[in-house]
């Protein structure tokens, strides 16, 4: 069984720990304690195979930056979470982005997911779908809409990032591979 170290990143009160516990034990985190750093693990399967996945869960707080830094440098992919009722959550995402990439020494090479938060609150939302959209396809990253409250895309988002951050590690998982391999055994009977 091999690790995958992901990393959900994002403002304060965004849902970052909510999303990670929901996916860990399958509960909702009603009242929002700001987190300082927590890390989870799940075993899960992917596609055939075992993975053990080690999530951190990064604090939203300005003075915990350099704790953040660190845990960025060993993270393998990254949930950038923001707020569909905090536009200002969603202004932090390009600039998240970018010091996971100066961290990592990376152009754009680096696993992933942008994730608006608190879709259950639609008739709060403060950022478009189509804005969150167009900033997914200009980093050339997958995007989801997620509610922690619903359980809405919490696996989506976290088995989508576990299989960038395979493919790139591993790339002899891959999906490209696997289906390779699925064409190579069929058998045509004229």
């Amino acid at each position: 069984m091999s690790d995958l170290k992901i990393a959900v990143v994002g403002g304060g009160g965004v849902g970052k720990s909510a999303l990670t516990v929901q996916f860990v034990h399958s509960k909702f985190l009603a009242d929002y304690e700001p987190t300082i750093e927590d890390s989870f693990r799940r075993q899960v399967k992917i596609d055939e195979k075992v993975w053990m996945l080690h999530i951190l869960d990064t604090a939203g707080q300005e003075e915990f930056s350099i704790v953040n830094d660190t845990h960025l440098r060993k993270g393998d992919g990254f949930l950038l979470i923001y707020s569909i009722i905090d536009f200002a959550s969603f202004s932090e995402i390009p600039k998240i982005r970018s010091k996971i990439l100066m961290i990592k020494e990376e152009t754009s090479n680096v696993p992933i997911v942008i994730v608006g938060n608190k879709s259950d609150l639609e008739k709060q939302r403060k950022v478009h779908l189509s804005e969150a959209q167009d900033l997914a396809k200009s980093f050339q990253t997958p995007f989801f809409e997620t509610s922690a409250k619903t359980r809405y895309n919490v696996d989506e988002i976290f088995f989508s990032i576990a299989r960038m951050i395979r493919n790139q590690k591993f790339p002899e998982f891959s999906d490209s591979k696997n289906i390779k391999k699925k064409k190579k055994k069929r058998c045509l009977i004229l």
